[in-house]
């Protein structure tokens, strides 16, 4: 298998440039969350010759195919692969004798080998099972979601996840339907979306897309494991540290440059004549907003039109406010305000994502 045809790293040569600008004293070290098939993390690696990289992935299969990369590449003696969801950084960190990092970089979504694994089903383009598990290992499958959720749970997740216009009526044929025959394959709920969608108020391609997307996010608890992770990352870069984060979703970003967002502004009420030290910004904006795909990556790479790259700085000490309130989960990041997160339907919302651990167990 030629690994470097299946993957084509997004924004690789801006990826490369905001996260080995922080590591190039000897010893630093990258953590990459979403190792995937190490199409950034060779780069990294190589355009930092002093640092060395732990990478994460809850894939098996693709954290064997990086493993087996970086041997090739000959990085691999500075190559330490994890197998976790991103959300145990601080474990993962903590199992290392780390307490300190450098740079942290997240390429979020699918990645390439999961899309193209039609078996997995991932796609609404293949025939496949219903399972879109990034991690074969756990219990929870799209199938299981659309067999036991109820009625009211499912349409939030198509409405809120999917964005879908249509969550209600697709929720209810679901339900009605799974009472005749469970909903196992992809084409099922294919048939499924196509009967209930009105054609005349269809987005372009498939009718299926937001509903397979909404699945996906709620099977592998993307945004919850994303809303847990970044403060986490804050709690463990070094003074100069940096936070790097690529996503292709609407409610991803907002979660990304809600974090992020908390660092640059001064953190004091409004008309105070004087502001404190403590109450400066702690971390510099490196992408000014967020850093997008030309129209030659996109013609290269269609599958990076809807990519969002935005980095940030450490440059002081996290205040101790903010590093309390990280590691004891006070603060939700999560891409809603927080006035509209409260009494719903999803497992979990509304509540803490638990505590962002700090240095060892």
């Amino acid at each position: 298998m030629d690994i470097t045809a299946i993957h084509q790293p997004v924004l690789l040569d801006d990826c490369v440039r905001l996260v080995t600008e922080a590591a190039t004293a000897p010893g630093s070290v990258i953590v990459d969350c979403t190792l995937g098939l190490a199409g950034h993390s060779t780069a990294f690696l190589k355009a930092a010759p002093n640092a060395r990289l732990i990478g994460i992935d809850r894939d098996e299969e693709a954290l064997a195919l990086a493993t087996r990369r970086m041997q090739d590449e000959g990085l691999s003696d500075r190559f330490t692969p994890v197998h976790a969801a991103f959300d145990a950084f601080a474990d993962v960190l903590a199992d290392q004798g780390i307490d300190r990092v450098h740079a942290v970089f997240m390429d979020l979504g699918l990645s390439s080998l999961q899309i193209d694994e039609t078996e997995r089903g991932f796609s609404y383009s293949h025939d496949a099972p219903l399972d879109m598990r990034m991690d074969a290992t756990q219990g929870m499958t799209a199938e299981r979601v659309l067999a036991e959720y109820t009625m009211d749970h499912l349409r939030w997740i198509f409405r809120e996840y999917g964005e879908e216009r249509f969550a209600g009526p697709i929720a209810k044929a679901i339900v009605t339907d799974r009472e005749r025959e469970p909903l196992r394959t992809s084409a099922q709920l294919n048939a499924l979306v196509d009967r209930v969608v009105p054609k005349a108020h269809r987005p372009a391609g498939n009718p299926a897309k937001r509903v397979f997307q909404a699945l996906r996010i709620e099977v592998n608890g993307e945004l919850d494991k994303l809303a847990s992770t970044l403060p986490q990352a804050a709690l463990h870069l070094a003074v100069g540290g940096r936070l790097v984060v690529e996503s292709y979703h609407s409610l991803e970003d907002k979660t990304v440059k809600r974090f992020m967002s908390n660092g640059l502004k001064i953190d004091v009420p409004t008309g105070m004549p004087v502001i404190p030290d403590d109450a400066q910004p702690f971390f510099r904006d490196l992408t000014h907003g967020a850093i997008k795909a030309d129209e030659q990556e996109i013609a290269n790479n269609p599958r990076s039109a809807s990519v969002r790259l935005r980095g940030v700085e450490l440059t002081r000490e996290l205040p101790e406010r903010w590093a309390s309130s990280f590691a004891s989960g006070e603060h939700r990041f999560s891409y809603r305000e927080p006035s509209k997160s409260q009494g719903r339907m999803r497992n979990g919302a509304g509540k803490g994502f638990g505590k962002a651990r700090r240095g060892r167990r």
